[in-house]
């Protein structure tokens, strides 16, 4: 049920779906994996839809060279408190009507399992394939959602997995490989996209509107081009 505050709080929100629709975001847990650039504005928009829990995952602590887009990190976190920590601080201050989970260090095959138990979505914010894969085989043996997205540049791009419903992300990127090279990016590509992946999630546990499943966003921000690929 909720509470006074908390239908005074969601009241632009429960306009849109109701009262069972926040209720559904309150009893759901999300995990961010990856608290950079993406995982910033999902977990910072996750937390103010109300998400009732959200587990945030990653192995890094913030640097200098992070602030221009990482924007739930300070520059009084710097080479100090991990991401997951730094931002936990953060979004507790922000709502605290919500329950904000942590999990330090870098998922592997050996941890998943306990580390993601009980969650119902999982959100790709990371920087490499190699644990995005992870994350897509996890979702497809577990059938839980994946909401996949990726920046470089001025560029993003946005896909919503359904195990039994669309295409699993290997599908999607068969031959996809990771340079480990940096890439440039600017802090507003990674806000919008960021901002499309919260809106799945919520679009996935509110039922409103039409996911991206079997399609995939494509934006260039540098000339306001947003384009959808059917993925069929």
């Amino acid at each position: 049920m909720l509470g006074e505050r908390e239908l005074e709080r969601y009241d632009r929100q429960i306009m849109i779906f109701g009262k069972e629709g926040q209720e559904k975001l309150k009893r759901s847990k999300v995990a961010v994996v990856g608290v950079g650039g993406l995982g910033s504005p999902v977990a910072y928009y996750l937390a103010a839809a109300g998400i009732g829990t959200l587990l945030l995952i990653d192995e890094q602590k913030p640097e200098l060279s992070n602030l221009n887009r990482q924007i739930l990190h300070w520059e009084e976190d710097i080479g100090k408190n991990p991401k997951p920590e730094s931002a936990r601080w953060k979004l507790e201050r922000f709502n605290s009507d919500i329950k904000i989970e942590t999990f330090v260090g870098r998922l592997t095959g050996e941890n998943i399992d306990g580390v993601l138990d009980g969650v119902d979505i999982i959100v790709d914010c990371l920087d490499n394939f190699e644990t995005r894969f992870l994350l897509d085989d996890y979702s497809q043996r577990k059938r839980i959602p994946l909401v996949h997205g990726a920046v470089e540049g001025t560029f993003g791009q946005v896909t919503t997995i359904v195990p039994g419903i669309t295409k699993s992300l290997r599908e999607i990127f068969p031959k996809v490989k990771d340079s480990g090279e940096k890439f440039p990016i600017i802090g507003a590509t990674a806000g919008v996209v960021g901002s499309i992946q919260a809106m799945e999630v919520v679009k996935l546990l509110t039922g409103i509107g039409e996911p991206l499943l079997n399609r995939l966003l494509i934006v260039d921000l540098a000339f306001n081009t947003f384009d959808v690929v059917e993925l069929r």
